[in-house]
């Protein structure tokens, strides 16, 4: 009689076949891997293609954050890092460039190799590679960082480890994670997880660190110095392991990095304005063209920058929380957006220089085609058809306001579908059969969009006030706003989620029925919606790039339909307000433009004589 264990991996062994099929040869070791077709840079490249090699090395980039922290991990959750420290002071395996929609390139890891089908991924160590205290990366400290992270770190890691079958070590400086998925994007994914010392955490507790115990990492930063609340140091590791890679030729430039922190948006700006921080990011183009008109611009000691970029827009605004009633009332939703009168805020508030977004990857490919879905797209909508909302089939488009501050036709629209869910005017409140009134909360952090965040609030308080509808403005600061976001303890509250051309698994996090409620989750508005679900496994499993984007567009169709978000405006170019002593490679820009990749990676300090 034959084992137990030689049955199930039988049984297992023919459920692989089933799913990914009898495959062609095993792929090679590689320097990259691209999630459609092949890297664009050979193995023999010299530096990633946006980057200056020939950068010098020096000088003091000091940068600013609104809030405060408590944390110098940012791996768990408990505690509030600066968000800095991910990108600055640990790797991974694989590094991306952001001059390709996915593609990774070898950085801890010298080479990687998957299965026919990517059902396992394979990464080889490089032998160089070093914590920032010299001690040699190891296959123990990869494997232990994959189980603590999936087990004890923040939950946005949590979802991957839960697709790992098994992760083994196969031979000298060789791990292998194969995956009980099929999801092609899962080999990239693997290749992105920070990698921590083991030995740093032998007798104490990861998930409950306290703000002493910063993690090892291997990144060319490392924590110098700080004090809570008001900055952290960062000093450039002089010998950082892989600084003759080719991958990091001309990056991380600047010997030092440090974060102060301030209480508000304002206090920041007017500390730029007196150049006691290095740069600043302007995120309202009217703000953009009338607020940087002050000496320091004038003489030439600031210099303003536009950064464009092809990358969809993302979702910007206002999610409202379907956990609560009677937010899990679609037309009351609807309703909520018909009221928002953009048209007359976006003049208001930026000049009407910044486009709406008009879905979640608008101003891409990606993005849902008007009118009535078509082809593959409408195949893939059509069996979830009866639980999707108006609009997802036939086509939907945002309300669209006449311009004017009164906002006549949508505000009647908006009252017909309050009615229509119950809702009717009592001594001048709209109320429910039961006699409650509509009151709604909207909570906001102290952040750098807070001030303008506040702004649109204020107009919209004004709108919902004339339906009979009490709007109230709930800003605290970032610890009490963590938590509540946390046990999603809001009615309605500011949500950005960038989005990017090869858009994967965080989409289940985002939008997925499957953390609707589990707390932290990146799914705010609490969405549950099978069709969803469906479109990201497909986009998941395409293994072309027209399934891919016909998947995308579907998915994109039944978001913004599905009315969860009141969208604002969308930032199309990256405006940054820099000393004139900071540089950049202007001829070769990321196709991704601005972001920690961009400013401070690739920037440098240049003296002037």
């Amino acid at each position: 009689m034959r084992p137990v264990n030689f049955l199930f991996n039988s049984v297992k062994f023919g459920y692989f076949l089933l799913v990914f099929g009898a495959a062609p040869a095993l792929s090679d070791p590689a320097h990259g891997i691209a999630m459609y077709g092949d890297p664009a840079l050979p193995p023999d490249f010299v530096s990633l293609p946006y980057a200056n090699p020939n950068a010098p090395k020096g000088g003091k980039l000091v940068t600013g954050n609104v809030g405060g922290f408590d944390s110098l991990n940012p791996f768990t959750l408990k505690g509030d890092a600066p968000w800095q420290l991910r990108f600055l002071t640990h790797e991974s395996l694989m590094g991306r460039s952001w001059d390709e929609p996915f593609t990774l390139y070898g950085l801890l890891a010298e080479s990687v190799e998957t299965g026919p089908n990517r059902e396992w991924v394979e990464f080889t160590l490089r032998e160089e590679a070093q914590f920032s205290d010299g001690s040699p990366v190891t296959v123990e400290d990869v494997i232990w960082s994959y189980t603590t992270l999936g087990t004890k770190g923040h939950p946005r890691y949590h979802g991957f480890w839960n697709k790992i079958d098994k992760i083994e070590e196969t031979g000298p400086r060789k791990i292998r994670i194969t995956f009980n998925d099929p999801d092609r994007e899962l080999a990239l994914i693997a290749g992105l997880r920070p990698i921590l010392r083991k030995n740093q955490w032998t007798d104490l507790d990861f998930s409950e660190a306290g703000i002493s115990d910063v993690p090892l990492g291997t990144a060319p930063y490392v924590v110098a110095d700080y004090e809570v609340d008001r900055y952290v140091i960062l000093h450039r590791n002089p010998n950082y392991w892989g600084k003759d890679l080719a991958f990091r030729r001309g990056t991380n430039n600047f010997d030092e990095i440090r974060i102060e922190f301030y209480g508000d948006d304002t206090v920041m700006k007017e500390s730029f304005k007196a150049k006691a921080i290095s740069f600043t990011r302007e995120f309202n183009a009217e703000k953009w063209a009338t607020q940087y008109e002050f000496p320091a611009v004038q003489s030439g000691d600031i210099i303003l920058t536009e950064i464009p970029h092809k990358k969809p827009s993302g979702i910007t605004g206002f999610a409202m929380n379907t956990r609560r009633a009677p937010l899990d009332d679609w037309r009351v939703r609807d309703a909520l957006i018909h009221a928002f009168n953009f048209e007359f805020i976006n003049d208001t508030l930026t000049g009407g220089r910044q486009p709406r977004i008009s879905s979640y990857f608008s101003n891409s490919d990606l993005a849902m085609q008007p009118g009535p879905a078509e082809g593959r797209v409408r195949d893939l909508l059509e069996p979830f058809a009866q639980y999707l909302l108006p609009g997802a089939i036939e086509g939907y488009a945002l309300p669209v306001g006449d311009g004017t501050k009164r906002n006549r036709a949508n505000l009647r629209k908006a009252m017909k579908l309050l009615a229509e869910a119950g809702w009717s005017v009592d001594d001048g409140w709209l109320r429910n059969a039961s006699g409650d009134a509509l009151e709604l909360t909207v909570l906001l952090k102290q952040d750098a969009l807070i001030t303008q965040a506040t702004a649109i609030m204020d107009i919209y308080a004004r709108a919902l006030e004339r339906l009979g509808i009490k709007l109230i403005v709930q800003t605290i600061d970032k610890a009490q706003y963590a938590e509540r976001e946390r046990n999603y303890d809001f009615n309605l509250t500011f949500i950005r989620r960038a989005i990017s051309l090869s858009p994967g698994n965080e989409q289940r996090y985002y939008w997925g029925s499957e953390v609707a409620d589990q707390p932290g989750s990146r799914n705010l508005m609490g969405m549950k919606s099978n069709a969803a679900d469906a479109m990201i496994d497909e986009m998941l499993t395409s293994e072309g790039r027209e399934e891919f984007v016909a998947a995308a567009r579907a998915l994109d169709r039944v978001l913004i339909s599905g009315r969860y978000v009141i969208p604002i405006h969308q930032y199309s170019v990256g405006r940054i307000a820099h000393l004139r002593e900071l540089k950049y490679p202007e001829g070769k820009l990321p196709i991704y433009g601005d972001g920690i990749w961009f400013l401070p990676e690739i920037w440098w300090y240049e003296a002037e004589e």
